[in-house]
C-alpha cells in the first residue's frame, strides 16, 4: 500500500503522518507498516540539536498509526477512526536516528463493542526499538 492508499484511510496529514508504505495488511489481524526516518523531518530542529533521535512518543504513534490501519481497511470500521485510550508496557530498547527505516509490526490483540487492545513491535534492520500495547476506541470520523 503506497502513500496515496494509506491517506484514504488514516486522517493524519504532514507534519503527523508517520507511516510511508503498508508492506503487508490482513484487515482484522496483523499489519507491517513502515517510515522512512530522514533528517528532514521537522522534530529534529529541537529533538536534539547536534543530536537526532525520534521522539519515544512519535515512535509509539508510528506503531498506533501502523495499528489503525488493521481496522481501517476492514468495511465495518469505514468511517471511524480510532483514537487511543491507554499505552502500556512501553518500552525503547535503542535510538531511532535519521537514515533509519522503521518498520511496525503490529497485531490486534481484540475488539469488543468498539473497544480494542493492539501490541506492536517496532524495529531497525531486525533490532527490537520499541514495542508495547495500546487500547483505543473507535469513534465516527470527523470530515
Amino acid at each position: 500500500m503506497d502513500i496515496r492508499e494509506i491517506m484514504r484511510y488514516l486522517p493524519h496529514r504532514f507534519p503527523m503522518l508517520l507511516v510511508d508504505r503498508i508492506i503487508e495488511v490482513v484487515p482484522g489481524v496483523r499489519c507491517r507498516g513502515l517510515k522512512c526516518v530522514t533528517m528532514n523531518e521537522a522534530f529534529f530542529d529541537g529533538h536534539y540539536p547536534g543530536m537526532p533521535i525520534m521522539p519515544g512518543v512519535l515512535i509509539v504513534e508510528a506503531m498506533a498509526q501502523a495499528g489503525a490501519v488493521i481496522l481501517l481497511t476492514s468495511p465495518e470500521y469505514a468511517g471511524s477512526v480510532p483514537v487511543i485510550g491507554a499505552i502500556d508496557d512501553v518500552k525503547f530498547k535503542r535510538p531511532i536516528v535519521p537514515g533509519d527505516t522503521l518498520i511496525s509490526d503490529v497485531e490486534l490483540l481484540w475488539i469488543r463493542s468498539g473497544v480494542g487492545r493492539i501490541k506492536a513491535v517496532a524495529t531497525v534492520e531486525g533490532q527490537v526499538a520499541a514495542s508495547m500495547e495500546l487500547t483505543f476506541k473507535m469513534i465516527p470520523r470527523a470530515d
